[in-house]
């Protein structure tokens, strides 16, 4: 750090030195020109309104190496959050002296800022190298449905958010292709994927099941549809202006007649699987 502000020092020196120099040339030119036009009076306006060229500065380096001072002098956090964030937009394994050229902290110099970023869970280092490590190494779409149906029970969309630039374009078309599902939970507001595999075995708790069994449905559409504005969703259906809509046109509904259940073969997709005792009291010909 001394031998930088040395240089930045020095630096000024040079550049003050350079500025009163050009500035002395650059009056010596307006001068001389100024002189010329006199002694030619056919010169075109244009060429006796024109101005002496602007001075030069050299602030550009300046602040590029104030820059860099007050990066080397941030807290170990601020820096490795820097080399981090560079990692993470290249993915690319990047030596000390790349990282320095890139971002400019120098590993090499601060042993905090090494030791710090070597044994950072987000971080891989080889020997040699550092590169962005995530949770899940993914590299494409496919590799990204193959882990999602590993996990029957879901895998949280922040654990897979940076497995690659794309990840999140490829979750909203494997949803959109119906191969998964993104739903939100309820107690974090965090969106999970599903695997949409009907092949796939789901484990469901007794506690669940004596509660889906517990739960007894209202008969009248209107009731179901005043649970549902409970539970803050809009129902698909107003069966109360429907039914208004049909005394005022004098029509009668129709009584509703009872549906004969298909039999069930073994080719009958079954898509409550995982409740098999609903099941138990339907004879399957053929078993």
């Amino acid at each position: 750090m001394a031998s930088l502000q040395e240089s930045l020092t020095k630096f000024k020196k040079q550049q003050e030195k350079c500025q009163s120099t050009l500035t002395s040339i650059a009056a010596k030119s307006g001068s001389s020109k100024a002189a010329s036009l006199k002694s030619t009076p056919s010169s075109t306006p244009s060429s006796a309104n024109a101005k002496s060229p602007a001075p030069v500065k050299f602030s550009n380096d300046t602040e590029r190496l104030q820059h860099i001072n007050s990066i080397r002098k941030a807290p170990v956090g601020a820096q490795i959050k820097r080399v981090i964030d560079l990692l993470f937009e290249t993915r690319q394994a990047l030596t000390p002296e790349q990282i320095n050229d890139a971002c400019y902290v120098d590993t090499n110099a601060n042993k905090a800022v090494f030791d710090s970023l070597r044994n950072n869970p987000k971080v891989n280092y080889d020997g040699k190298r550092f590169s962005y490590k995530s949770k899940h190494d993914l590299k494409d779409k496919k590799q990204l449905l193959v882990l999602i149906r590993k996990f029957p029970e879901g895998v949280a969309v922040i654990d897979l958010k940076d497995s690659y630039p794309n990840v999140m374009e490829d979750l909203q078309s494997l949803k959109a292709s119906g191969q998964i599902w993104l739903l939100s939970n309820f107690d974090s507001q965090e969106d999970i994927a599903y695997p949409n595999d009907p092949r796939t075995v789901i484990k469901v708790d007794d506690d669940l099941k004596q509660l889906f069994r517990g739960i007894e449905l209202p008969r009248d559409m209107i009731d179901i549809e005043k649970d549902l504005q409970k539970n803050g969703m809009k129902p698909a259906t107003n069966t109360a202006k429907r039914r208004a809509n049909a005394q005022v046109h004098g029509i009668t509904p129709k009584p509703k007649t009872k549906k004969k259940r298909p039999e069930i073969s073994k080719r009958t997709k079954l898509t409550n699987a995982h409740l098999p005792e609903l099941f138990q009291h339907l004879n399957v010909p053929g078993s």
